[in-house]
């Protein structure tokens, strides 16, 4: 995919930051001009990782999640929630609906779930003690104004 516009975003894995997240995606995504439910769906998918990175990745300490986001001209919008914790050991594994590490918290196990749901694609790479990067892609058809054009 050739970004026509891109960003990157750190903050700390703290609880607070996922509605940060969800909302500067949000942002970056207005000059696709999309429709409130695509506008929800990426919403919806972008707080599922993050929220996994925040209770997941780092467990007892904290630690960053990088939030990288472009599109291409022709509205297709890949994003990446990526941390450096504990990874995930089986990731086919964590992707089965109900399925959680989370021990006395009450956690769904539908955050993979749901993310597949909202967007046309999620891929997951993970190595465990290094990290997990969860990519979200998802096309939006932008108007054929929407979409600034490069002189």
């Amino acid at each position: 995919m050739e970004c026509i516009n891109e960003m990157r975003l750190d903050f700390r894995a703290l609880p607070e930051n996922e509605a940060f997240a969800r909302l500067a995606v949000s942002g970056f995504l207005l000059p696709l001009d999309p429709t409130m439910e695509a506008l929800a769906d990426v919403k919806t998918a972008v707080s599922e990782a993050v929220t996994n990175a925040i209770v997941h990745a780092y467990r007892e300490e904290t630690g960053l999640v990088r939030l990288r986001a472009g599109y291409s001209a022709e509205g297709v919008v890949q994003i990446d929630v990526i941390d450096h914790g504990c990874g995930i050991g089986d990731v086919q594994q964590a992707r089965q609906p109900f399925f959680t590490t989370s021990g006395g918290e009450e956690r769904s196990g539908m955050g993979f779930t749901v993310m597949e749901s909202f967007m046309d694609r999620v891929a997951v790479h993970s190595a465990l003690g290094h990290g997990t990067t969860v990519r979200l892609i998802k096309r939006i058809r932008p108007r054929d104004d929407a979409i600034p054009r490069r002189a």
